[in-house]
């Protein structure tokens, strides 16, 4: 595969990659449409939901047709190459209050309810961010990227924000996903064109999550024996919850009708909520989330021929 330009600055490589019409990335006027589409959708009014700072920012961009962006340079010449331009910064956020449930110190086990805050409120910021991107009449998002910011207006307070680029493709082909709605990837420009390239294009970003809490007998039950043993327990435990929230990131691409999911993350998290657990065994037991993320996607219907790798030896080396 044909690799795009590392993420710097040098000049080489910015002569290397200069868009053409000829290598421009399209789809099929039938791909990812649905049933009664139109060939362009409509243009959409802001959404209620978004502040009214937000409504006049994205009606004034898409009136004088300003754009801003978080892509590096060598990102916004890709995505340009492959036929689509940044249409503006968009974002979203929810403030959230969360009170971790009281655990059972007796057992480990998923923290359902936890779980499930956690979940929707990164939800409420993603969504909001799709919102914004529809009102510019983008086509999709890429570069998302989800950020949990805990502020001191409460020690149970905590915001999620969501921020990525969105675009468009400038001739009128659409990568919108079944549910007629931007696509969201968390794939960088790079990463973008070189998706495009191999034959397949995203429909969407997609998570899972799992909050666990693992009782303290898991671990004080090893303190009395001095070899080196495995923690089974403490083992199962994990594995369990990185297992859960795998299983719903895949629930979430087959929604999506995706064929796969590419740059999966996995992410272990501690907040802080732990320090209220509370614990007659001494330790009080460990509250962890496990957050998936990746790009779901699906095979173009005209792909193009994956380009054949070329040696490159810097003259001035």
């Amino acid at each position: 595969m044909s690799a795009p330009p590392p993420d710097n600055d040098d000049d080489d490589d910015r002569e290397k990659f200069v868009p053409t019409a000829e290598n421009e990335i399209t789809v099929s006027d039938d791909e990812g449409k649905q049933e009664g589409d139109e060939e362009d959708y409509p243009d959409q009014a802001p959404a209620a939901d978004l502040p009214q700072h937000a409504r006049e920012r994205l009606a004034e961009m898409k009136r004088t047709h300003f754009f801003t962006s978080d892509l590096t340079v060598n990102e916004f010449l890709l995505i340009k190459e492959i036929g689509f331009d940044p249409v503006g910064l968009v974002m979203g956020s929810s403030i959230y209050q969360i009170r971790p449930p009281i655990a059972n110190p007796g057992m480990s086990h998923e923290l359902e309810s936890l779980t499930q805050a956690l979940y929707e409120s990164r939800d409420h910021a993603m969504t909001r961010m799709e919102e914004e991107a529809e009102a510019l009449g983008a086509d999709g998002v890429i570069g998302v990227r989800l950020e949990v910011n805990l502020h001191a207006w409460g020690k149970h307070i905590a915001e999620f924000l969501a921020i990525g680029t969105a675009v468009k493709h400038r001739h009128g082909k659409h990568f919108r996903n079944k549910k007629g709605r931007p696509f969201t990837s968390d794939l960088t420009g790079q990463e973008m064109w070189t998706l495009l390239r191999s034959g397949f294009r995203p429909v969407g970003f997609v998570m899972g999550n799992c909050a666990y809490y693992v009782a303290p007998t898991e671990l004080n039950a090893s303190l009395a024996d001095a070899r080196n043993l495995e923690l089974t327990g403490y083992t199962h435990a994990l594995y369990d919850a990185r297992e859960l929230a795998i299983e719903r990131l895949q629930a979430e691409a087959e929604d999506l009708d995706a064929e796969g999911i590419v740059g999966v993350q996995i992410e272990e998290k501690q907040h802080s909520w732990r320090t209220f657990l509370t614990s007659t065994w001494g330790f009080p037991g460990e509250l962890l989330e496990f957050i998936v993320v990746g790009t779901a996607v699906v095979k173009m219907e005209q792909p193009l021929p994956i380009p054949v790798p070329q040696l490159v030896i810097p003259a001035n080396k």
